[in-house]
């Protein structure tokens, strides 16, 4: 069999080639005797329009050779521009109106979201179940795409969650969806402040005590250069600072390592994140329940060609 002949799974993204995913794939799928070794890429620009993602949506819902797919950045664009086209769509897409996985069964296209999902599988590795009661600490989310308010969502409904939390973007149309998401899901809103900003939100930062989680979810240092807070910025102390980008020029990271030691401050990087979303989509497009032994399994297999 040709190459051009052999199954693949799609990944819908900016610059897929440059991603990590395209050398641990073929390692996974050994790993998981996955019947494709490789994926197929999808660039699209981060302001694509309508078109251009209903043209990607119909071509792995035709292509026999295309199980499913992921999509990273435009899981919005996807469900804005698309959502008709697939025959159902999973609780957690029509209530946060986006689609990161793309699935076939019996014919049928289905539409997830698996962001909620991804958040806590990363969240709960490193963040200590009683964090917020423990340090009082409050969440202050850069970003209000899909991961930002899954991220937003997980922690509203965790039983340790923050008393406030603040969310910005440069969008107060995605601030405001992001309102709507909550209350369509029956989360309470009170303890919720949004915040449009298109610059450095280090006054915000600045408002947070001790033990706060700061999260970049603007993917600011990966698709586009910089950083959701300067250099200058004073992280709170025995917080926690989770980047969501594992590539690129990891600004916030950077900014946030040089303060690890003298802040006492948790640091963590998207690889995990990177990890459970993508093995969390790649088990719905093959039909696989993965267990804890088998994550680590695949997490051992990515690292060796990180």
């Amino acid at each position: 069999m040709t190459p051009e002949a052999e199954a693949s799974m799609g990944f819908v993204g900016v610059s897929t080639g440059q991603s990590s995913i395209m050398k641990v794939f073929p390692e996974w799928a050994r790993v998981l005797g996955l019947p494709a070794s490789r994926l197929t890429g999808f660039d699209l620009p981060l302001d694509a329009g309508r078109d251009q993602y209903r043209e990607v949506v119909e071509r792995i819902r035709r292509d026999p050779l295309l199980p499913g797919a992921l999509i990273t950045t435009h899981k919005i664009g996807v469900h804005r521009a698309a959502a008709e086209l697939f025959d159902e769509l999973d609780e957690f897409a029509t209530l946060c109106g986006e689609i990161s996985s793309v699935s076939k069964r019996d014919g049928r296209l289905i539409g997830h979201a698996k962001d909620p999902v991804t958040a806590g599988l990363a969240l709960e590795e490193f963040l200590a179940p009683d964090h917020f009661a423990s340090t009082g600490g409050e969440l202050l989310c850069l970003g209000a795409g899909g991961a930002g308010t899954a991220i937003i969502w997980y922690l509203a409904r965790r039983p340790d969650s923050p008393r406030r939390i603040v969310c910005t973007d440069r969008s107060a149309e995605r601030l405001a969806e992001l309102t709507a998401v909550l209350e369509r899901g029956g989360v309470g809103t009170d303890q919720l402040r949004t915040v449009v900003a298109d610059g450095p939100a280090d006054s915000l930062v600045a408002e947070l005590p001790e033990g706060s989680v700061v999260v970049n979810a603007t993917g600011l240092g990966k698709d586009r250069p910089g950083s959701p807070l300067s250099p200058d910025v004073r992280l709170p102390r025995l917080g926690v600072a989770w980047e969501l980008n594992y590539r690129g020029s990891l600004d916030f990271l950077h900014t946030a390592r040089a303060q690890a030691a003298s802040r006492e401050l948790i640091v963590v990087d998207g690889w995990r994140y990177f990890i459970h979303g993508w093995s969390q989509v790649i088990a719905e497009v093959f039909g696989l329940s993965l267990d804890s032994a088998t994550v680590d399994r695949l997490a051992e297999a990515a690292e060796a060609v990180r």
